[in-house]
């Protein structure tokens, strides 16, 4: 992986509001930026509360997506991360954490490295959920389905966010999704950074999409400890107790 060697952008306080559905509470203890699904924007967060006891959960919005639909969405997960340090700079004056589940656990972990490369704050922790090792894909069937299909697969989406899968609704995500799906199939490290932050890998039971097995490559990318969850897929969208125990506690162990 190639270190950054652009001048970081500056960022206004306007643009940086952007990137957040709220902002970040003055009074957490700790903070959980949690990057959402490939095709989707933050509010798939909805179900899940604010605060974990003293922890905040903190859903990320990129460009290109709900309310920042005019936007580029980014070509690539480096370019992302990029951005992203530089927007979450005012707020890592506390513990915090990336979460992301399949497709954006890979910018999350790039966010982190970046973090390392400039010598900002490092998380106390990075969860990764329903993911390859970063050297280890791409990986998934979304990589190789045409629109159609990949159509087919934003109708179920917005039926499991509760949602009706209008055309206009459905194209705008197909957008999303494609220019996601295209993003991770350039996300091709060959060989992995190692961070200092600790890895927790999280698979779940009845994922058909990616096999809890294949998440052991993500130690080679630091201190990593797995679990298996139960459910399928999209079981994270609903806030699992047991999903929300290990945010806490992994956060916990890190401080």
């Amino acid at each position: 992986m190639t270190t950054s060697t652009t001048t970081p952008p500056e960022v206004t306080a306007a643009v940086r509001r952007k990137w957040f559905l709220r902002e970040p509470s003055p009074e957490s203890a700790a903070r959980i930026f949690c990057l959402p699904y490939s095709g989707c924007g933050a509010s798939m967060y909805r179900q899940w509360p604010r605060f974990l006891g003293e922890v905040e959960i903190v859903p990320i919005q990129p460009p290109g997506r709900e309310n920042r639909l005019r936007e580029d969405p980014y070509a690539t997960y480096e370019e992302l991360a990029d951005d992203l340090v530089e927007v979450l700079r005012p707020h890592l004056n506390r513990p915090f954490a990336f979460f992301g589940h399949c497709g954006s656990a890979l910018p999350g972990y790039e966010t982190a490295v970046r973090l390392m490369e400039r010598g900002y704050p490092a998380p106390a922790r990075l969860f990764v959920s329903s993911q390859v090792a970063p050297h280890q894909g791409p990986a998934g069937r979304f990589l190789e389905m045409s629109d159609a299909e990949l159509g087919e697969e934003v109708r179920e989406l917005i039926v499991r966010l509760g949602g009706k899968p209008l055309p206009s609704l459905v194209e705008m995500s197909l957008g999303i999704l494609r220019a996601d799906v295209e993003a991770n199939k350039r996300y091709r490290p060959a060989e992995p950074v190692r961070l200092a932050s600790p890895i927790t890998a999280l698979g779940w039971s009845g994922d058909t999409e990616v096999d809890h097995r294949l998440m052991a490559g993500w130690a080679d990318c630091g201190d990593t400890s797995f679990e298996v969850l139960e459910g399928a897929h999209y079981r994270f969208m609903d806030a699992p107790e047991r999903l929300m125990d290990l945010l806490v506690a992994g956060m916990t162990s890190a401080r």
